[in-house]
């Protein structure tokens, strides 16, 4: 009899060891996936938030006080201007080579970059080699806590 209380007491504690060990992997679980969430979260927020700021900024430098139809009056070179310095750029183009590095409450180390091309009106997705009417603006938002980078784009246009 005393045997078969033996086996039974520690087929109990076996059961209720193996059942906390599944509880517990499944709280170990959703905590990751829920930072997860907050870091991808935070990416998209961060990209969103450069592309809103770009959206404000005038097409190009020469646009800045008249608008043009001449597409060779636009910016041959893309990029900040000589004695440019964020926050203070004032054209879409400035933002190309921009990089800065933010850190937020549950993670830090965002690295937040962008680009900025010329593409073709009709298929965004081609950069032109020459000045068009359309700037691609592609943010980048890297993080040591995330397994994939966050890229939005969009496309900006004088027409």
């Amino acid at each position: 009899m005393k045997n078969i209380q033996s086996f039974l007491t520690i087929g109990g504690l076996l059961l209720l060891s193996i059942t906390s060990l599944r509880f517990n992997q499944a709280i170990l679980e959703t905590s990751t996936a829920d930072m997860q969430n907050k870091v991808y979260l935070t990416a998209f927020s961060l990209a969103n938030d450069l592309i809103e700021e770009i959206k404000v900024k005038s097409f190009d430098q020469n646009t800045i006080q008249f608008p043009t139809n001449n597409v060779a009056s636009l910016s041959l070179t893309l990029g900040a201007d000589s004695g440019e310095v964020y926050p203070n750029y004032n054209d879409v183009d400035d933002f190309n080579g921009y990089s800065r590095v933010i850190d937020a409450p549950h993670a830090e180390g965002y690295n937040v970059s962008c680009t900025v091309q010329y593409v073709d009106g009709d298929h965004p997705d081609i950069v032109s080699s020459t000045q068009t009417f359309y700037k691609k603006a592609t943010v980048t938002v890297t993080s040591p806590y995330m397994n994939h980078a966050v890229t939005l784009s969009f496309i900006f246009t004088l027409k």
